[in-house]
């Protein structure tokens, strides 16, 4: 067994790498030495259904019973029949589509007023929103509220969701199959909360909504425009930087100011 303050280190390490949350059911020691032992397979129990009626052919063998899982959404489908935030919500939390589900502890759908005439879309949750099930409540969270507040705005005012539901292991960037799986979902939610101003925090929900290759110091500080066919009008869309990007490079927050300002104004302008 390796002393103490070794592997107080080893920890250490770890959770700077980004491994911050346990995947497992159940803890493993590692250090025990003992192989994981895997279940024999005669002492799995195997059910035999009941033979058909009628006399049934020496050539045919009885046919083993397998519970069959309830059908699960693989991809999303058509969400024209989806016609509020509440039964978008359902069918994202059923939807088995996203791989990352699989190691995420929440479904991070949205927050806010689906009725606000402001709609902010970020990338992906953290660790807090993933034990949470809201986005945006660590300290990236914290800074979009002061942001919020300072245009006279808060959570019961706009509406706050990202390209991503599941926490991406360690923070990873998600990856385009990921982005994806989820875009029809969140097209959805625009259309049907269809805000007066969309923003987008970040680069990677800009370069995703806007379907632009720039980054986004290209892209943030002027107005795009956001439609899908199914949309009576385009969106006017903001890109800028990310509360999270704010708080590691806090000499961009000059520039995020400028651009909350630029929104302030068009709501107070857009009909």
């Amino acid at each position: 067994m390796p002393p103490r303050h070794e592997l107080g280190e080893v920890l250490r390490w770890l959770i700077d790498a980004g491994a911050d949350e346990a995947v497992g059911d159940h803890p493993v020691d590692r250090l025990a030495g003992t192989p994981h032992q895997p279940v024999a397979v005669k002492d799995v129990p195997v059910r035999i259904a009941p033979p058909a009626a009628g006399p049934v052919s020496a050539a045919t063998p009885p046919s083993v019973a397998s519970p069959r899982p309830a059908a699960v959404p693989t991809a999303a489908g058509d969400l024209s029949d989806v016609t509020d935030i509440d039964a978008l919500r359902r069918r994202v939390e059923a939807f088995e589509g996203c791989t990352l589900k699989r190691t995420a502890t929440n479904t991070v759908f949205a927050d806010g007023n689906p009725k606000g005439r402001l709609m902010l879309v970020g990338e992906a949750p953290g660790a807090e929103e993933d034990r949470r099930g809201l986005p945006f409540v660590g300290a990236s969270g914290r800074l979009l509220d002061r942001m919020l507040a300072a245009i006279g705005l808060d959570r019961d005012t706009v509406f706050i969701s990202n390209v991503i539901y599941w926490r991406p292991p360690g923070n990873r960037t998600p990856l385009p199959a990921e982005v994806a799986a989820c875009l029809p979902f969140v097209e959805r939610a625009i259309e049907l909360v269809d805000p007066a101003v969309l923003v987008l925090l970040g680069g990677a929900s800009a370069k995703t909504l806007l379907g632009r290759q720039e980054g986004i110091m290209r892209l943030r500080g002027r107005w795009h425009s956001f439609a899908t066919p199914r949309m009576a009008r385009p969106i006017p869309t903001m890109a800028t930087f990310h509360p999270a990007y704010l708080l590691r490079s806090p000499g961009q927050k000059r520039e995020a100011w400028r651009d909350f300002l630029a929104v302030r104004e068009r709501l107070d302008t857009e009909v």
